[in-house]
């Protein structure tokens, strides 16, 4: 294990009617401020309505800033941030899923920092100041409500990328997982899928030494192969999104890469796919993890598969090791479509054309120490194995 220091100073409340705790949390830390969210769902679901309550009990004045993108924009962000100056707003809430959580970053951060907030992403700047974030999270997938990345997208460029800082952290966040039980089934298969995919990230390391970081990725891994499904074929199964919120939470918090290197390989990779095709996060990742599996499979590495199929899939562990290790990747594939994800990018119409630059801009230097380095031309052949 590498050495490491580790911090989450997002104070939690978790489960049912814990929105209670909104307006006093907001209050010891703002006094006005911007309420950010989607495309109206929590108007729908009454998380709207339950906030703003929580900001009239409190005395808290707010602003809207609605329609923020399933692959949030630099617009949104811009406009979120010049809300927040003309009208002195100074604190960020977040009604909604990774996307309004990310938005919501980008634009705490922005409101201190003198340029444009593509810097952050584009120039690989990091933030030193923010205005302080509150969540109520809707959707269990990204994690975002519990760590300090932001991911944002500028379709004039055709990128989609990632910025980080301690000052990124929500302050608070509020975790009630009946607030997910109107998600509609392929957005569930999606956030589990995404979760998934965050903790396969942080398994698959060249370090491979942290037993408990590793042993708590496989019970998140089991835990969403056990609830993914059951929240699919019920919605209300208060057991089953609880479960699925708190994995999502865990799976990107950073406890699972501490004292490893982790390159997030398969993300940079999809990030690509949404900048150019706008698709859902999660479904890319389902395409592209058990392809880049199979593309990283080789004797040095099909023991960390063959652990994996016994430790998630419950694999007999008397099997030959290759064998493992190429049914765990099967299990994998046929996991994410028995929820209803597609398999290829074809599915989604996505032929090669634009896989040589795509691959271009996903490989970055991490990639030299990922679990299996790779170069651009092995980046293309997972994108064309998984047409």
């Amino acid at each position: 294990m590498k050495n490491f220091t580790y911090s989450i100073p997002t104070v939690v409340h978790f489960g049912q009617g814990q929105i209670q705790k909104l307006g006093g949390e907001i209050a010891a830390r703002a006094h006005k401020v911007l309420v950010v969210y989607g495309g109206g769902s929590v108007k729908r679901n009454g998380v709207f309505d339950a906030a703003v309550q929580q900001l009239k009990d409190h005395g808290l004045p707010w602003t809207e800033l609605s329609g923020v993108e399933p692959n949030p924009r630099v617009a949104t962000v811009r406009e979120g941030i010049r809300l927040c100056r003309e009208q002195g707003l100074d604190g960020v809430l977040a009604l909604g899923g990774g996307s309004v959580i990310d938005c919501a970053k980008g634009i705490a951060a922005g409101f201190y920092y003198g340029g444009d907030p593509w810097d952050f992403p584009g120039k690989k700047l990091t933030p030193e100041r923010a205005l302080p974030i509150f969540t109520v999270l809707t959707m269990a997938a990204t994690g975002s409500e519990m760590d300090d990345i932001a991911v944002i997208s500028n379709p004039e460029t055709n990128e989609k990328e990632s910025f980080s800082g301690p000052c990124c952290y929500p302050a608070v966040s509020i975790l009630d997982p009946t607030y997910t039980y109107s998600l509609p089934p392929y957005q569930t298969a999606a956030g589990t899928a995404d979760i998934m995919s965050h903790t396969l990230e942080n398994y698959f390391s060249p370090i491979e030494t942290n037993y408990l970081a590793d042993s708590l990725a496989e019970a998140i891994l089991r835990s969403c192969i056990t609830y993914g499904p059951r929240a699919m074929e019920n919605p209300n199964d208060y057991e089953a999104r609880a479960n699925l919120m708190w994995n999502a939470s865990w799976a990107i918090n950073g406890f699972l890469k501490m004292g490893k290197g982790v390159a997030w390989s398969v993300h940079r990779m999809e990030h690509e796919l949404s900048a150019f095709y706008d698709i859902t996060h999660g479904v890319g990742l389902a395409i592209l993890t058990p392809n880049w599996m199979r593309y990283v499979l080789h004797e040095k590495t099909q023991a960390r598969f063959a652990r994996y199929g016994t430790a998630v899939w419950g694999l007999d562990a008397s099997r030959p090791v290759r064998e493992l290790a190429e049914a765990a990747i099967q299990k994998t594939r046929d996991f994410f479509i028995s929820l209803g994800l597609p398999a290829t990018l074809s599915e989604l119409g996505i032929g090669p054309e634009y896989f040589p630059e795509m691959a271009r801009k996903a490989r970055i230097d991490g990639f030299d120490n990922a679990f299996v380095p790779l170069s651009v031309e092995d980046i293309v052949n997972i994108y064309q194995i998984s047409l």
